[in-house]
């Protein structure tokens, strides 16, 4: 069977990436098809990979300035001829499910989430504040990228998203239903510490909607400490809101070191809105609890009390009502780490098997499901 992997892009670090691995790990000789590729701001493990990448590598592949070739991506992910692949599993936010497939392929997308500046432009611009230029290019591209994107979810066999929350918007967006199958939390990559730091920990892109100003409010006035693990266009706004010494910004540090910061944080704290929270899990796997605001994946994946604490509002407010209810709370590493184990990699990886050994099944013809000749209707009636 030959299998190619597609993705939107590979220049960031992010959740998205986590799956592809996983995906990768699966099929290691199946060809990665992307627009734009940066092996030194993506995971390493791609390095190791066939990445074949689109004529938009061309023209940059930088981390700030990909996005701005958007009206693009439909062409790049069209211009790439996957007619000699049986299987093809598309790893999408955006167009890279637009890909050109055989007739006889089967197409699994896991969908990240429709992509929010066609569908949902609004709640997008609120969250990524875009510029004025954006925002008229945005709007003027709309209707034609909302075409593309429908065909492109046309040509899917079988959806795949993290979590219910986004299946809705799936269904929405496509009117197609989506199965559920969590994204992979590497639990051998964590481990639990015998003794906690005293610190609170924010591990995020910082981009406004994030809202890790929240926590820098929230931890300003309780005067509790709080360190801020990752780096984004927000960086700079955000420590001008911080008072004094308690709340520190390290920027993007190596992964083993992120590791041992939630090993030893008293709690992660999640003030954005995700479609899933994969850190939250990170930080269970680790022994650690969250404090989380409780809406869209949190509400799956975080059970108050038990691996965390919810806060209803983006407020800090909010957030400083429920850090003064966990400080209440106490937390066995062991259950949160056996909470984690429910979303670790090797479940992932067998979840998907199953849904392509189903998928491929249905691509073989009646003789061959049922190992004899196919009968016509009249044959099987007589």
């Amino acid at each position: 069977m030959k299998v190619a992997l597609v993705h939107d892009y590979l220049v960031e670090r992010g959740g998205a990436e986590k799956v592809l691995a996983a995906l990768h790990q699966l099929f290691p000789e199946a060809p990665i098809y992307t627009s734009v590729y940066n092996p030194a701001t993506t995971l390493e493990v791609f390095r190791r990979a066939q990445v074949r990448a689109s004529f938009l590598q061309r023209l940059t592949t930088h981390p700030k300035r990909y996005r701005a070739l958007l009206p693009l991506y439909p062409l790049a992910f069209r211009s790439f001829d996957l007619s000699a692949y049986d299987l093809i599993i598309s790893s999408a936010s955006g167009f890279a499910k637009g890909v050109r497939t055989g007739s006889a392929a089967r197409h699994i997308c896991y969908c990240y989430t429709p992509p929010r500046f066609v569908w949902q432009y609004q709640h997008a611009n609120a969250r990524e504040r875009f510029n004025l230029l954006a925002r008229l290019g945005l709007r003027a591209f709309a209707p034609y990228l909302q075409r593309l994107d429908r065909a492109g979810a046309a040509s899917v066999d079988r959806f795949l998203t993290s979590s219910r929350y986004v299946a809705g918007r799936i269904a929405a967006a496509y009117g197609r239903q989506a199965t559920v199958v969590p994204p992979p939390i590497d639990c051998a990559q964590f481990a639990s510490a015998a003794s906690t730091g005293g610190f609170f920990l924010v591990v995020s892109r910082l981009v406004p909607y994030k809202r890790v100003d929240i926590a820098v409010e929230a931890f300003n006035r309780n005067r509790l400490p709080l360190l801020v693990v990752g780096d984004g266009r927000d960086r700079r706004r955000l420590e001008s809101l911080a008072r004094g010494e308690r709340v520190r910004f390290l920027g993007h540090r190596p992964q083993d070191e992120v590791r041992g910061l939630l090993a030893t944080c008293r709690a992660l704290v999640v003030t954005g809105e995700e479609d899933f929270g994969m850190a939250a899990l990170e930080a269970n796997a680790s022994g650690r609890p969250v404090v989380a605001y409780g809406a869209g994946g949190a509400l799956e994946t975080v059970v108050p009390g038990v691996t965390g604490v919810t806060f209803p509002e983006q407020t800090a407010e909010s957030l400083l009502a429920a850090l003064d209810e966990f400080q209440r709370c106490s937390f066995d590493p062991e259950r949160l780490v056996r909470h984690a184990r429910r979303f670790d990699t090797a479940e992932f990886q067998r979840a998907v098997q199953e849904i392509v050994s189903e998928e491929m099944e249905s691509r073989r013809s009646p003789a061959e499901q049922g190992g004899g000749v196919a009968l016509r209707p009249e044959e099987a009636r007589a």
